[in-house]
């Protein structure tokens, strides 16, 4: 058995490249720990995208974090092979990503709650917060962290089996228990501080979103059974997905619903391969295509399938 394949990783990282298939490098912003054994094709492969979209701090006394993801079935497994670093809201200060209009964080729920106080605390800054909860601590003993966080939360956003886990609901994931389950978060005050949303990823089944001003939506995953062979490595999709939904939001002036349309596509290109899409620019100064395909084709391609069901 060989040594498995190694990527770029980081939920971060599939989450900043969800959204700039959307948007240009200039409109987005994510800090990188450059550790002393930072590989220089990796360096080469983020400026690819972009090189305004990175901020890079140097660690000369220290390696670069790396991490193994490993798969039985279905399950995830997840280990960081080094010590990680954590970012906070103050280290966007001095950087041109300052006090962005919208922040998304992948942590626990008593992470979570670390942030939105350092994010009270500048004056001035209301963010659209959209929380993507850790797998490993969507359980029900951090079900009251979560609760405290959640007025300030904008977009909650597990996958299903995370969700499920955290109400302590049943684990089978079918569309009424997701329902149910985005319903009680809601219940529980997503985005009592504002209006909030709750988006439930539940692979493919699509995403169900809800709010307290509309009925809740499935939105389909952009690849069908039909299309299973296009499904490489699932790996980083939910992150890009929210990458996605951001980059929509500020397209579809706020309508999360239009937004998700925007996401779903996000992520059908992160399966499509293991690790991260790939973008070709154009050079008559057109459409940038991602793995070969136009974002924007994929979307009306999705938005019709929606409207021929009504």
């Amino acid at each position: 058995m060989g040594s498995p394949p190694h990527f770029i990783g980081g939920g971060g990282t599939y989450a900043t490249i969800g959204a700039r298939i959307w948007l240009p490098a200039d409109k987005l912003g994510m800090i990188i720990d450059r550790g002393h054994d930072f590989p220089l094709e990796i360096d080469s492969k983020l400026s690819s995208y972009g090189s305004e979209m990175w901020h890079f701090r140097g660690h000369s006394d220290r390696g670069t974090t790396r991490a193994l993801n490993s798969y039985r079935g279905d399950h995830r497994g997840f280990e960081y092979l080094t010590p990680r670093i954590r970012l906070t809201p103050r280290d966007l200060e001095n950087t041109r990503f300052a006090r962005p209009a919208t922040l998304h964080f992948i942590c626990s729920p008593t992470r979570a709650l670390e942030i939105i106080s350092e994010v009270n605390d500048v004056v001035g800054w209301k963010p659209i917060n959209i929380f993507e909860p850790i797998p490993d601590r969507c359980v029900p003993e951090e079900l009251p962290s979560l609760i405290k966080a959640l007025p300030a939360i904008s977009v909650l956003s597990p996958n299903a089996e995370e969700a499920l886990n955290l109400l302590s609901l049943p684990p089978a994931v079918t569309r009424p228990a997701v329902e149910g389950a985005a319903a009680k978060f809601l219940a529980l005050g997503v985005g009592e501080a504002g209006s909030g949303c709750v988006i439930i990823r539940s692979g493919a089944l699509g995403a169900y979103i809800k709010t307290r001003e509309r009925e809740g939506q499935w939105i389909d995953a952009f690849w069908t059974n039909s299309d299973l062979s296009k499904v490489v490595d699932v790996t980083g999709a939910g992150n890009s997905f929210l990458g996605g939904l951001a980059a929509g939001l500020l397209l579809s002036q706020g309508d999360v619903y239009e937004a998700a349309f925007y996401a779903s596509v996000s992520a059908s290109f992160t399966i499509e391969q293991g690790g991260l899409p790939i973008m070709t620019g154009n050079a008559d100064g057109g459409a940038e295509e991602w793995n070969g395909d136009l974002p924007r084709r994929r979307l009306e391609e999705l938005q019709q399938r929606h409207r021929n069901k009504e």
